[in-house]
């Protein structure tokens, strides 16, 4: 497995932990109130920092388990991750259009930043996923 690979399984898994933390915790604090009354801003920051960082210590040590090709990319890497960038910033266009419109309808700030966060979720989701198909399945060719 080529190391870049192995960059977006722990990507995905990260991402995918965080998440699933912030809805657990937001979720477990709502009970019987309104979503957008439940305090969210603290844990939305703590798992995006704790992502941050598990995701850094993630790599070094797959770095230092794993070495060879911790510090090379070659065509074929840099074209990958280019195309991974490419699928994922789909997602955040979307994300930003979709919060900017709740924003002009005066929508809550729980509702704007929890769509944000979403669309951010779902573009390292895509982009990783597209970078793993590419290193499994080969790259597209238009």
């Amino acid at each position: 497995m080529a190391f870049e690979e192995k960059r977006a399984w722990i990507m995905v898994f990260v991402t995918v932990g965080a998440y699933a933390t912030y809805l657990a915790v937001v979720l477990g604090r709502a009970g019987d109130a309104p979503l957008a009354q439940v305090s969210y801003a603290s844990t939305l920051l703590w798992t995006i920092g704790a992502a941050i960082l598990a995701a850094i210590v993630l790599h070094i040590v797959v770095s230092i388990v794993t070495p060879e090709g911790a510090n090379r990319k070659d065509q074929r890497d840099r074209e990958i991750g280019r195309f991974g960038e490419h699928v994922g910033q789909s997602l955040v266009v979307v994300g930003a259009v979709a919060a900017l419109v709740m924003a002009l309808a005066e929508w809550d700030h729980f509702w704007i930043a929890n769509t944000i966060y979403l669309a951010f979720v779902l573009s390292a989701i895509l982009d990783s996923g597209a970078r793993i198909a590419a290193y499994r399945w080969g790259f597209p060719s238009w």
